[in-house]
């Protein structure tokens, strides 16, 4: 499981997908002009959300994995 912590305050949150239940993994998307944005997904293709934020900023994946 993916695993988001906040760099400035150390607060960390774990996700599961509402329809499975499944813990989401850390995974990220190329956009059109080449930035790349850090999202979690659902293993069972249940969607993807951007990942969450803390004290203004992304929180990053401290521990997990990409699918």
């Amino acid at each position: 499981m993916a695993t988001y912590e906040c760099e400035k305050c150390g607060m960390s949150v774990n996700a599961t997908c509402g329809k499975c239940d499944a813990p989401l993994v850390n995974d990220s998307l190329t956009l059109d002009d080449g930035n790349q944005v850090q999202v979690s997904k659902c293993p069972n293709g249940h969607g993807k959300i951007k990942s969450p934020l803390c004290c203004g900023q992304d929180m990053t994946c401290t521990t997990g994995g990409t699918a």
